[in-house]
């Protein structure tokens, strides 16, 4: 996974709530057992038409529209608890989520797999729809060091929360298993010296 410190971008804003799992990525696309591809797949049903035809009227369709920060509307990431849901986001290229609710499952499994997810109130999360209403040009900074979020160009600024340890293997590109593989000489010289 990449390092994470901090990351100014424009956003994409998906208001809507409780956006569930399968509606970010349907249950059909779940065969595969890598992470690659799933991006192609993300809102799916929201994307295409049943011909596979992109619906104009879907953001992630609007060509003037990018950005590493999906913004979406409170309890995002609710329903059936599949990984492949931060596989679809990672894989799109989002960096980070942000929302005023995220289910916990799919916030851990978010965690795991490279993508930051931001909580924020819900008042600064309809600041942030209403400014982007107005300017669609809009910035996030999201500082992971100092686990804050902010709205460049105004004063407007929150902390999240963030478990430790996950905030380290974020810091440093690990999921679990680089974080274990790091601490291997630790792992081997607890291991002899403690061996009977």
């Amino acid at each position: 996974m990449d390092k994470f410190s901090t990351l100014t971008s424009t956003i994409v804003p998906i208001p809507t709530r409780n956006i569930d799992t399968d509606q970010i990525i349907p249950a059909r696309f779940l065969k595969a057992t890598t992470r690659e591809g799933f991006g192609d797949n993300l809102f799916r049903d929201w994307r295409y038409d049943d011909q596979g035809n992109p619906k104009d009227d879907f953001i992630l369709n609007d060509t003037k529209v990018s950005g590493k920060i999906l913004v979406a509307g409170k309890n995002f990431g609710c329903g059936s608890s599949r990984e492949h849901a931060a596989w679809a986001i990672h894989d799109y290229g989002f960096k980070v989520v942000v929302s005023s609710f995220f289910a916990d499952i799919f916030k851990n499994n978010a965690l795991n797999n490279g993508l930051l997810p931001v909580l924020v109130s819900d008042p600064f999360l309809q600041t942030i729809f209403e400014l982007y209403a107005e300017n669609p040009d809009l910035q996030l900074k999201v500082d992971l060091s100092q686990q804050t979020i902010s709205i460049e160009g105004t004063d407007k600024q929150e902390i999240f929360e963030i478990n430790d340890y996950k905030k380290y293997c974020l810091s440093q590109g690990y999921d679990d298993i680089d974080y274990l593989l790091s601490q291997q000489e630790k792992i081997e010289a607890y291991e002899q010296e403690n061996s009977y």
